[in-house]
């Protein structure tokens, strides 16, 4: 998927919701349990009844990971059924990769080309012949952990060298990557106040952002701060979504939450 398409999307449904597809199988409702495959059983319920709310869907693969072969189905199976059932909507593996070139290859190689991923989070510390394999899939994004959300974001990222952040030179350097047109950054909800320096130096790419609802990220200030002519922004909620109820009711509660964003936005696309 172009990020033209992404963006045509975002402007149809009046929405740049993007849903984490995070699932513990000690919260989700105990009656999917007795399901041939919980997991997925889940995941199907929640994009059958979020699919028009929302642009995206992110899968964090350790979710899927801790559950074994099991679970590594789960997550095949979970993509196959969004892309043929909804090949409008982007679809992120959040699998914070990064490694050697030739073990970069292969991690693009498997969330590209084998489960069809339209994009995948990666790490940057280890540079640019670790990330430049996964930027050379044609219209396939790599997402670049930029500024995250959690606390401990202040341990490296936010550091000075040469009185500019680490963060800030992590963006710069991206930059002059082959293929870096590919990329689009990581940029947590708890971290709005770096928005506006974040924009100076990458004014025109996507940015996901993660940390609206359960760990307290604004909308309107991510949006003040993180849009750009054509949004360029995806908003990421997952627990705050998925886990509405663990009852019966589970997948329209989850509606009820998403559609609650989802009118935010379309207020603030206007």
């Amino acid at each position: 998927m172009t990020t033209q398409q992404l963006t045509q999307q975002i402007q149809k449904k009046k929405s740049f919701l993007c849903i984490g597809l995070d699932v513990d199988l000690n919260k989700i409702p105990q009656h999917l349990l007795q399901e041939e495959d919980p997991i997925f059983a889940f995941n199907k319920a929640i994009i059958d009844a979020t699919h028009h709310l929302c642009v995206a869907y992110k899968p964090n693969t350790a979710f899927y990971e801790a559950y074994g072969l099991k679970g590594w189905k789960a997550l095949e199976k979970t993509i196959n059924y969004i892309n043929q059932n909804h090949p409008e909507i982007f679809t992120i593996a959040d699998a914070k990769r990064g490694d050697i070139g030739n073990t970069s290859s292969m991690y693009a190689k498997a969330f590209f080309e084998d489960l069809a991923f339209d994009s995948v989070t990666v790490a940057p510390y280890m540079g640019k012949d670790s990330v430049e394999p996964f930027l050379a899939f044609e219209n396939k994004h790599t997402i670049l952990l930029a500024l995250t959300s959690n606390q401990g974001a202040f341990d490296f990222q936010t550091k000075m060298i040469d009185e500019k952040e680490v963060y800030k030179h992590v963006l710069e350097t991206s930059k002059t990557w082959q293929n870096s047109e590919n990329l689009m950054y990581v940029v947590g909800a708890t971290k709005a106040e770096f928005l506006a320096d974040i924009r100076q130096i990458i004014p025109n790419s996507f940015l996901l952002v993660p940390g609206v609802g359960a760990q307290g990220g604004n909308l309107q200030d991510v949006c003040k701060y993180g849009m750009n002519d054509r949004v360029g922004l995806l908003i990421n909620s997952s627990r705050g979504i998925i886990y509405a109820s663990n009852q019966d009711d589970f997948a329209q509660a989850a509606a009820k939450k998403a559609e609650a964003l989802q009118q935010e936005m379309k207020v603030i696309l206007k």
